[in-house]
C-alpha cells in the first residue's frame, strides 16, 4: 500500500476532505500541517515541475487577494518566500503518493494514487 503524504492545514475543508478520503480507504497518511511546518524546497518542487508555480497559487483565495498579489511582480523566490510564511496561498491541499501528485479537491488524482 501507498503512504500518501498530505500537505495542508488543518483547518481548511478540503484538507480535511482529502485526510477522509483517505482514512476512509484505510490508506496510510503522513499528514504535514503548513502552518507548523513548511515544505522542504525539493518538496515543493515536485509540485512546481508538475503544475508551475502559478498553478499552485489559489488566486481566487481571500489570502492571496488581502496579501494584494494580483498587482504584485515577483520573483520565483520572493514568491516561494511568501508561500513559505503563508500556505493558504496554495491551492490546497497538495498530495503525494509514490511518483504521483495533486492540488486542491481532486478524487480522480486520489483515486489513482490508491491504484499504483
Amino acid at each position: 500500500m501507498v503512504t500518501v503524504q498530505i500537505f495542508g492545514v488543518k483547518n481548511s475543508p478540503a484538507t480535511r476532505a482529502a485526510e477522509r478520503f483517505f482514512k476512509e480507504r484505510r490508506a496510510s497518511i503522513q499528514m504535514v500541517d503548513l502552518k507548523q511546518k513548511a515544505m522542504a524546497p525539493a518538496e515543493i518542487r515536485r509540485f512546481i515541475d508538475r503544475f508551475g508555480l502559478t498553478a499552485l497559487l489559489d488566486t481566487e483565495g481571500k489570502p492571496y487577494l488581502d496579501a494584494g498579489m494580483k498587482h504584485l511582480k515577483l520573483t520565483e523566490t520572493e514568491l516561494l518566500a511568501k508561500i513559505e510564511r503563508e500556505p493558504k496561498l496554495l491551492r490546497l491541499p497538495l498530495v503525494r503518493g509514490g511518483k504521483l501528485v495533486s492540488m486542491g479537491h481532486d478524487e480522480d488524482s486520489w483515486k489513482a494514487m490508491l491504484a499504483s
